[in-house]
């Protein structure tokens, strides 16, 4: 999924990279093209290995920045940015919504497990 340049105007200060506290290692990734390949797999619904090389960064980048926007808990606010910008296109009304669920039977039916079996005798 490709950002425009006005999406990104709008999520860029969202995703402010953490105070460093060494200046090992590489230097950091572009965090739009990491933010490209995260929205591609969630989207797509794609496991990381399936994520395209030569449109974007490594997935093991990618799945490291994903873990630590997800644990500053970034992505409500970018989610939260991204309904703005939809409402104000008009692409968006969430005065009313639908929350649709599958639910599966327990097996056979009942609500609780059934005892467990008696194994056969070691035999020798």
């Amino acid at each position: 999924m490709q950002l425009t340049d006005e999406h990104w105007a709008l999520l860029a200060p969202l995703l402010t990279p953490p105070e460093k506290t060494t200046k090992r290692g590489r230097p950091r990734r572009d965090d739009r093209s990491l933010l490209e390949g995260i929205l591609w797999v969630l989207r797509t619904g794609a496991q990381w290995d399936q994520l395209p090389r030569e449109a974007y960064p490594p997935k093991s980048t990618c799945v490291a920045r994903f873990q630590e926007w997800n644990d500053r808990t970034v992505f409500p606010a970018v989610l939260g940015r991204r309904y703005e910008l939809l409402e104000d296109q008009g692409l968006l009304d969430l005065r009313e919504a639908f929350i649709d669920g599958t639910f599966s039977a327990a097996k056979k039916g009942d609500r609780t497990s059934a005892p467990p079996k008696k194994g056969r005798e070691p035999t020798s």
